[in-house]
């Protein structure tokens, strides 16, 4: 892959144009219809959609937290080694109070929900229950089958 192609897929991944990415690889082309002609026929090409694809891939793992991760917050907060940020109001004299921020470590409100959380990934908290048993369904068709009532009817209310 040429630099002029890894500048164009890097542009590219940018916002997704590929007519502005083509021209601001390939500075020397100034009509928007060539270069997206240009820009299409770039991102057929093997190496270049391979390369995109690659970076997509890896900028979205970075931003995605994996399940390990998650269980790792979780597991910190339940034991009380991670720290949040909380704004607090101090009074400084009369009629006059100011906030600060202070860092806290996690309460046992806190601590409990991840343990909750854990604990539903686990499995801990299931409950076994079992119901068994069989029984015989029976449709019953008693609804009277009166279609000259029903025409009379609505003869009677049409004259």
């Amino acid at each position: 892959m040429t630099e002029k192609q890894k500048r164009f897929a890097d542009e590219y991944i940018i916002d997704l144009n590929a007519t502005r990415a083509y021209k601001v690889a390939y500075p020397n082309i100034k009509n928007d219809e060539a270069a997206a002609v240009n820009a299409s026929r770039m991102l057929r090409n093997a190496k270049v959609s391979a390369y995109i694809d690659k970076q997509l891939a890896q900028i979205n793992s970075e931003k995605i937290a994996d399940a390990q991760e998650v269980m790792n917050y979780l597991t910190a907060v339940m034991r009380g080694k991670t720290l949040s940020e909380v704004v607090v109001i101090e009074g400084r004299g009369e009629g006059y109070s100011a906030a600060r921020r202070m860092e806290k470590a996690p309460d046992e409100k806190e601590k409990l929900k991840a343990a909750e959380l854990l604990g539903k990934r686990y499995r801990l908290f299931t409950d076994n229950l079992q119901i068994d048993g069989s029984m015989a369904v029976q449709i019953f068709d008693d609804i009277p089958n009166n279609k000259g009532d029903i025409n009379d009817k609505l003869k009677n209310t049409n004259s």
